[in-house]
């Protein structure tokens, strides 16, 4: 989703000031949670690092796209969504259990008629 959004010219964004920080700290926050929760106990920093590392490229390759431009301010707006995310995630442990929760209780297997 971010890839392909950041290949495009424009993108459709409502007329509220700095929608765009608080979308790239919300979707860099998605990411970094999402990597977080792929690493061993303790590694947690690395959802934040490589969401963070990503932001920084994906700027580099908007520069490629005409309609688009380089901000600082927005891989600064991925890397704190990211830091925010991964933290609450790794620290609170309410969050991390709704986040991990089974949504499909799963069926009791079919009974064998004899």
């Amino acid at each position: 989703m971010i890839f392909v959004a950041s290949g495009r010219g424009q993108v459709a964004v409502p007329p509220v000031i700095n929608i765009d920080k608080i979308t790239h700290f919300a979707v860099f926050g998605l990411l970094g949670t999402l990597i977080a929760r792929t690493q061993r106990p303790g590694r947690w920093w690395v959802g934040i690092l490589l969401a963070s590392l990503y932001g920084l490229v994906d700027e580099w390759r908007q520069s490629f796209t005409p309609g688009r431009s380089v901000e600082v301010a927005d891989w600064v707006a991925d890397t704190l969504g990211a830091l925010t995310a991964v933290l609450i995630y790794t620290h609170w442990k309410r969050y991390r259990l709704l986040l991990e929760k089974n949504l499909w209780r799963s069926r009791p297997a079919p009974v064998a008629k004899s």
